[in-house]
């Protein structure tokens, strides 16, 4: 093993070169953005954590006139490039802006945020305020921005009176990065404040339109916002998404650059591993891995070689987008998810240009946003068909959180059900009642049939769990060990259910005999009877 320098946790591209981190190149992005005929709005959507910041900040250092970054990038594949460096190097005002950080419980807390924003931005390029070449009630309206006393239509025009107050001052367009676009109406939706942000957002980036102080501009986000919504009126603009091909290997890890990462950490025997748990995306024509837990997975490798493979990705969001899907679940929507937990993969319409409060109006857009944000991915080896996309879970780590937001659901959900038949049926032993409140309380779930028997056991336990009942799973007595053991002590009693899984309907009557056998031939019983009056046992099958 080779110790390498890993870049974890910054997005500050002249801070990774200067201290000699391990850097993969990305700077074709430029070329690529620039080679764009006749492109004046440049909208670029990818998951989080694929290297959207890493790359806006990128492109500030090349573009910025204010810097002289050309130790920056010797060597790297840009730099090939002569006739482009000279004339864009260096030779641009930039405004660079990212609101990953806007975020609120309420509309009023985010505006806070949004206000500290472009605060924050307006300090960073105070020197307008000494410009002979802007007016004075310009500077009184960018103090006000800065000391966070401005009004709201200040507020909105923030970026349109930036970049032409720059363009006054450089007597030259500016090139606007905007990062993160969409994050406030992300947290407004989920909060409920939607309408008073997307008002605010969309006046914002009225800096994008008819705008003659522009010379380019590049947006980042994970969702495109439908065009009426946000983009209406936007001159020269275009999209790049996972869908397209042309930006695709610039955002997350391509199978060479993995392949050169590990070889120069000395690391080639984590492949396997690298590739089951942050692979199997595709982007376009490419196969991507998620950076972020390339990135972590190494650095913790090297830190301890016996390092087992984690989910890193998914610390760095709340995944609420799973447990709102999964709560608008129908039977269509749950036999598909049952489909893809099965390592299989669904055909699906994707809509590209969605609006955060419309999500959940139909199932297509649910899917959509879980394609979009990284949570599904696209079969490479299935082509597109009636416009429908073949759509499967990545990795494992993506699996793993399917599957612990599913748990987490169901027992969530357990606690709102009438369970109070079935409990009555498993004292009075009524088989009838018992299999009828199972069956229907199991269509109300989600299987995941690669893990019949946790499933099947969390779900036992979870029904009787928060009842009044004292419940455990998968305990160790007498001779074996029995799925599940629920004890009410106030009234002398215990169930004992032993399940088990068929393949077939029709043995599911063999399977409920074998059950009942092992209780009686481990002796699950005998410990109870001395405490309990009554102990109930019973045989479970699951098809």
């Amino acid at each position: 093993m080779q110790r390498v320098n890993l870049p974890i946790g910054t997005s500050d591209f002249e801070r990774i070169r200067k201290s000699g981190c391990y850097y993969i190149d990305k700077t074709g992005l430029i070329g690529e953005i620039l080679n764009t005929s006749g492109v004046q709005v440049m909208l670029i959507t990818r998951p989080r954590r694929f290297g959207k910041t890493l790359g806006m900040n990128m492109l500030a250092n090349f573009f910025d006139i204010q810097k002289d970054s050309k130790a920056l990038f010797e060597g790297l594949e840009i730099s090939k490039d002569q006739a482009l460096c000279e004339q864009w190097r260096n030779q641009w005002p930039v405004l660079f802006v990212s609101f990953r950080r806007v975020d609120g419980l309420d509309f009023q807390g985010a505006y806070g945020m949004l206000e500290e924003t472009i605060s924050d931005l307006c300090e960073e390029h105070r020197y307008l305020l000494d410009s002979s070449q802007i007016s004075d009630l310009e500077k009184s309206v960018m103090e006000r921005l800065i000391w966070k006393k401005a009004t709201d239509q200040e507020l909105k025009g923030s970026l349109l009176r930036l970049t032409r107050m720059m363009q006054a001052h450089y007597g030259k367009p500016i090139i606007l990065l905007i990062d993160e676009y969409d994050v406030p109406l992300a947290k407004a939706s989920a909060n409920g404040y939607y309408k008073e942000m997307l008002d605010v957002m969309k006046g914002i980036m009225q800096a994008m339109k008819d705008n003659s102080a522009l010379q380019l501009a590049v947006i980042t986000g994970c969702l495109r916002i439908a065009k009426e919504s946000i983009f209406t009126g936007t001159n020269n603009f275009v999209s790049d998404t996972i869908t397209s091909s042309r930006l695709n290997e610039y955002f997350g890890f391509t199978q060479a650059e993995v392949d050169k990462l590990l070889e120069d950490t000395g690391l080639t025997d984590h492949a396997e591993d690298l590739k089951a748990w942050y692979d199997g995306y595709h982007f376009g024509e490419f196969d991507i891995f998620c950076p972020w837990d390339v990135m972590n997975y190494l650095r913790d490798v090297q830190e301890n070689p016996k390092a087992q493979s984690a989910g890193y990705w998914k610390n760095t969001s709340d995944n609420t987008i799973i447990s709102s899907f999964i709560d608008y679940a129908g039977n269509t929507i749950t036999k598909k998810l049952e489909i893809l937990l099965a390592g299989g993969f669904i055909w699906q319409g994707i809509d590209e240009n969605l609006t955060y409060d419309y999500l959940h109006s139909a199932e297509e857009n649910l899917w959509s946003v879980l394609y979009l944000t990284g949570y599904l991915t696209r079969v490479k080896e299935e082509k597109i068909s009636d416009g429908r996309v073949a759509l499967t879970i990545p990795n494992q780590e993506i699996r793993e959180i399917f599957e612990t937001t599913i748990r987490r659901w169901i027992d969530e959900s357990v606690r709102g059900w009438n369970r109070s038949e079935l409990f009555d049926a498993v004292w009075n032993g009524d088989r009838e009642i018992i299999t009828q409140e199972m069956s229907r309380l199991l269509r109300k779930t989600i299987s995941y049939h690669d893990y019949k028997e946790d499933f099947y056991h969390a779900f036992l336990a979870g029904i009787f769990a928060g009842a009044g009942y004292m419940v455990e799973s998968n305990r160790e007595h007498g001779e074996g060990r029995s799925d599940v053991i629920v004890c009410d002590p106030a009234e002398g009693r215990v169930a004992i259910f032993e399940a088990k899984c068929v393949k077939k309907a029709e043995d599911m009557e063999k399977g409920c005999k074998l059950a009942l056998e092992q209780i009686s031939d481990r002796r699950y019983a005998e410990e109870f009877e001395e405490d309990y009056d009554q102990v109930n046992c019973f045989g479970i099958a699951f098809v």
